[in-house]
């Protein structure tokens, strides 16, 4: 959690990491567009050293390329997905980033919407997890910020970001959720 969590004067910066699992089921799919546009290359130069004609390996060439593209372009986003939460007190201002690649997309809040910290478990009995959430009155989204596997954690994200934002951090763990309207 050391690195999860950045502190700027009234700046909070919370990184969500990406599960393990997304990255290595990239591996695959980048190693298949690899595979398939190293073959593109091969027949190009093939094609262009004089031993093939390029009018007979043209739809070959474009098959192979879309086929590389659709299985890479995936295989890149899931490599490089991050997302990212920017709390900013001075501007009264939350931005949600999702960036994978050189696309961020973001999505822009009000700080003043929110009022408390609640930390939320999923009542899974194998392994639970403890979610920190920015909670605001009913109809306002919450936003979860880090889940974590031990409740300590969980409690010291609560209280470190609630003394920054001086907001209250209210533990439901253990309780039903609210119906829904």
């Amino acid at each position: 959690m050391a690195g999860a969590m950045t502190v700027d004067g009234g700046m909070v910066r919370i990184d969500r990491p990406m599960p393990r699992v997304g990255r290595l089921l990239s591996l695959p799919l980048l190693a298949a567009s690899f595979y398939l546009l190293w073959n593109v290359g091969l027949g190009l130069r093939q094609d262009f050293s004089g031993f093939g004609r390029l009018a007979d390996d043209l739809v070959p060439v474009l098959v192979f390329i879309g086929l590389g593209l659709l299985v890479g372009i995936p295989g890149l986003i899931l490599l490089t997905f991050r997302t990212f939460v920017v709390l900013n007190e001075t501007l009264r201002q939350i931005v949600i980033t999702r960036q994978f690649g050189p696309l961020n997309l973001r999505k822009h809040r009000n700080l003043a919407d929110y009022h408390f910290i609640s930390i939320t478990d999923d009542y899974d009995a194998d392994l639970t997890t403890y979610e920190v959430n920015l909670c605001g009155n009913r109809g306002t989204e919450p936003i979860t910020l880090m889940s974590f596997t031990k409740r300590e954690e969980a409690d010291q994200l609560a209280s470190e970001i609630g003394s920054v934002l001086k907001l209250p951090a209210r533990d439901y763990v253990g309780t039903e959720p609210d119906e829904a309207d």
